[in-house]
């Protein structure tokens, strides 16, 4: 028994040393780190030479088109859609030139962000739209109904910026003058539904297909 007793106490006294052992030694020598990134990662800081850019700059200039998330809206019908009255303009601004330019800007860029719902003629029967009505979803409009047909144009450009109903705001993907330019795309799609033969020039009734 007192064997036994001598054997257990001799075992705790062993791992008591050894316990205390690994307390560790002072030293001038930075610690080992085996996964040094984790401790020390490169990043710029402000102001900061780099010298992965030619110009050896740290801080780099916005990319062209960049939106800011921060900066003030000008309470203008051109950043609004709106007259001084809080009003939708019937009118494009002053700022928007409504030419084939403008229009060729206008159907490439509704042809990447409202074609998925909208589609590419603007009924509304969109490839999202057409698995949110499989699902009982929700529908979207087409623009050609009347209440669309007779909406001013700072209308559309307003929710375009701000979103309507189900359709959010593509105000940080779209800049303002692009925005217009959907506009714009819009009345021409409206139009080319309800515009008439004898409208047309002859050059232009020759490209009828």
């Amino acid at each position: 028994m007192n064997r036994r007793f001598s054997i257990s106490s001799l075992s705790v006294v062993l791992a008591a040393g050894t316990l205390l052992g690994c307390r560790g030694n002072p030293s001038e020598e930075p610690p080992i780190h085996l996964q040094r990134n984790m401790f020390t990662q490169d990043k710029g800081k402000v102001q900061r030479e780099n010298t992965f850019f030619e110009d050896g700059r740290v801080m780099r200039p916005l990319e062209e088109g960049t939106l800011s998330t921060s900066a003030p809206i000008v309470k203008t019908a051109y950043f609004t859609g709106k007259d001084d009255q809080g009003r939708p303009v019937d009118k494009f601004p002053e700022q928007v030139t409504v030419d084939a330019n403008l229009l060729k800007r206008g159907q490439e860029r509704f042809n990447i962000y409202c074609s998925p719902c909208h589609d590419r003629s603007g009924s509304g029967n969109g490839i999202v739209i057409q698995r949110a009505n499989k699902l009982g979803a929700w529908a979207v409009p087409s623009y050609y109904e009347q209440r669309l047909l007779d909406t001013p144009v700072g209308d559309i450009f307003s929710t375009i910026t701000n979103g309507k109903n189900t359709m959010k705001s593509y105000a940080y993907q779209v800049p303002v003058a692009d925005r217009w330019a959907i506009v714009a795309y819009v009345r021409a799609l409206q139009r080319s539904q309800g515009l008439k033969v004898e409208q047309l020039t002859a050059e232009q009734r020759g490209q009828l297909k």
